[in-house]
């Protein structure tokens, strides 16, 4: 397992990230399997585990809480606030008085002290950037958060929280995770080299696409079955379906893209699902890919690709197929700007 730097902070963290989204309610129910799973990353080498408060409404970190007894200092343990946790008009959002008691439940619901990577899940319109660095920086004196970064934020946010941290004092975000894959590009024009030149440590989430770069969903062999992230976000509707929608056009693109990778996969001798990952390493601003998983058989198939580092040609061959900068699918992307949305854009 290879480590690298997490954005200047002298932390080194592995190259895949445990991702713990689907522990819980939202995935994989079954608490032991999951903390099995944890242990397995964790005995291969993997030292940097995401969670945050949102998934499975918090299940996801008591998971993660179980699994890290008596190997707290084995881990760089992040997780993340500003999505709803609750019904009250204050339960979310990125201001002091949310991520003063969001910090709290969460390192009760995980077991800890502290939290070595404390993230911003989502920008947000309503709270100045100051107010959120400000008691970022609070709890990173205070000794509860060691580093604290960013995800989804555009570029210019970036730039401008680095600008402000300057201006005020503060400490400033180490980190930014956004959305990275082959389907989904659009970073690799703004965000990774803000990234580089203020030496922000980039984790990428979505390497495999939602499951797309596994080959698990292709034209002909669709994977409907209950256990399937298609089936699993049909059922939770909205926004989260249209990922697998084949009515949508996006979607008929995503399938013959598969093909075309499945194709230079094979002739690489490399499956696809290492090929994803190690296609997100290889941009020299990404850190490290989060890997998000439901199973021990899961971790396993990824473990055994941890140190496969693409050629040239390759890469070469995936950018013919989908264009630095590119994005397949704007529902991809994570984040729906406010400044993009309609009343916005008219005089």
């Amino acid at each position: 397992m290879e480590y690298r730097i997490l954005g200047g902070t002298g932390i080194r963290v592995s190259t895949h990230c445990l991702g713990t989204m689907a522990f819980g309610a939202w995935g994989n129910q079954d608490h032991d399997e999951c903390i099995r799973t944890i242990h397995q990353a964790l005995d291969a080498g993997i030292n940097f585990v995401d969670t945050a408060d949102m998934y499975s409404d918090g299940e996801s970190e008591e998971i993660v809480g179980k699994a890290i007894v008596g190997r707290r200092d084995e881990i760089v343990l992040a997780s993340k606030f500003h999505n709803p946790m609750g019904s009250g008009p204050n339960d979310r959002g990125n201001s002091r008085l949310w991520i003063m008691r969001a910090v709290e439940a969460s390192l009760r619901r995980l077991g800890t002290d502290h939290l070595d990577l404390y993230q911003v899940h989502r920008p947000e319109e309503e709270t100045d950037i100051e107010e959120t660095l400000a008691a970022l920086t609070d709890l990173q004196r205070a000794g509860t958060i060691r580093a604290f970064g960013t995800s989804t934020y555009a570029g210019w946010q970036l730039v401008n929280a680095q600008s402000v941290s300057e201006r005020r004092g503060l400490a400033r975000f180490r980190t930014e995770q956004p959305p990275y894959s082959i389907f989904v590009r659009h970073v690799e024009r703004d965000v990774f080299p803000v990234a580089q030149e203020y030496g922000i440590g980039v984790l990428v989430w979505a390497p495999l696409g939602r499951g797309w770069l596994t080959g698990r969903y292709r034209r002909g062999d669709f994977d409907r079955s209950p256990e399937a992230r298609a089936t699993r976000n049909r059922e939770r509707g909205g926004p989260i379906a249209a990922q697998f929608d084949e009515d949508r056009p996006e979607i008929q693109r995503k399938l013959d893209v598969v093909e075309e990778l499945a194709a230079i996969a094979d002739g690489a001798g490399i499956s696809m699902t290492h090929m994803a990952v190690s296609f997100t390493l290889a941009h020299p601003a990404v850190t490290s890919a989060i890997v998000g998983v439901r199973t021990t058989q899961q971790i396993e198939e990824l473990i055994a690709g941890a140190d496969l580092r693409l050629d040239e040609d390759t890469l070469d061959a995936i950018d013919a197929v989908v264009p630095p900068g590119s994005t397949l699918d704007e529902n991809d992307m994570g984040f729906a700007p406010w400044w993009m949305e309609a009343a916005r854009r008219r005089r």
